[in-house]
């Protein structure tokens, strides 16, 4: 195993960077080389959004094989985890991100965003539904991609509750997908209502001692289920379908659709007008 640490001096920065240290077996070489020159100044903004004004350590990050002892522990679509009750990050460089992630980058920054939240916690308990919420908005920001699962998972199945979407993430691919969906959902509607600090101000209270539900409710005005009511209400399909007809994505898939259907249309016409020449020139007289 190779152990490197990934060293960044930050000069003008107010805010120092997590740092990572890194372990992987030689047949990932080539991924401990692309970590070796990633820029650890591009997570420091997860470590403002829970709270922290010291990231502490660095972060152990171990890239594990498909054939490791970490790779038979969890499920073969997880890319990446981080240890509850440690700081240890794995990740899964061979398997292809999925929802929540895009990119190898994306779970790289999630499971920073645990670790980070743990520290920030003072390691005292943490929901789940609020850690991974909170882990996605560290991730990367709302996306078109989120709109569309949240609305899949409204239609798809009935309204749970917080200690409900805590157990979906114990369950199968369906279940983890929408327990992501739900609970960053969540957590970004906590973040319209009270603004991004919220989670760092609630963090900072639970490292004091306080209870998560009782934290909760002294920065947000609310329970946790009170919350959870508001949440609810809120969703329509109506509401999400706005935000999702109106995007980029959405304007430029309809312009693409548009274009193909007019150069098909175009590409009929020809056609239709060559076979009509085709058939006045067979038809005309014949010179001698």
């Amino acid at each position: 195993m190779y152990r490197f640490v990934l060293f960044a001096l930050f000069f003008g920065q107010p805010r120092p960077a997590p740092l990572l240290r890194v372990e992987a077996p030689p047949e990932l070489a080539a991924v401990r080389t692309r970590l070796e020159s990633f820029d650890t100044q591009r997570l420091a903004d997860i470590e403002q959004l829970v709270g922290l004004t010291d990231p502490g350590p660095a972060i152990p990050v171990v890239l594990a094989t498909e054939s490791s002892d970490w790779a038979r522990q969890v499920s073969p679509w997880v890319a990446g985890f981080a240890l509850d009750a440690s700081d240890l990050v794995v990740l899964f460089p061979a398997r292809s991100p999925g929802y929540p992630h895009d990119t190898f980058e994306d779970v790289l920054r999630h499971e920073v965003a645990h670790v980070l939240i743990r520290r920030a916690s003072g390691g005292q308990p943490v929901p789940r539904w609020f850690n991974e919420g909170l882990a996605m908005a560290a991730e990367h920001a709302w996306r078109f991609e989120d709109q569309t699962q949240l609305l899949y998972q409204l239609v798809l199945g009935p309204r749970i509750s917080l200690r409900e979407l805590d157990r979906l993430f114990g369950g199968d691919r369906n279940d983890q997908t929408r327990a992501y969906a739900l609970a960053g959902a969540f957590v970004r509607d906590a973040f319209q209502r009270h603004g991004s600090p919220v989670a760092g101000e609630i963090l900072i209270r639970v490292r004091r001692g306080a209870p998560f539900d009782l934290a909760f409710a002294d920065v947000t005005g609310l329970t946790p289920a009170g919350a959870e009511s508001e949440f609810w209400q809120g969703q329509r399909i109506w509401s999400t379908w706005v935000p999702i007809i109106t995007s980029s994505a959405t304007l430029w898939t309809a312009v693409t659709l548009l274009a193909i259907l007019a150069i098909r249309r175009r590409r009929q016409k020809n056609a239709e007008i060559e076979k009509q020449w085709e058939e006045e020139e067979g038809n005309g007289p014949e010179l001698h």
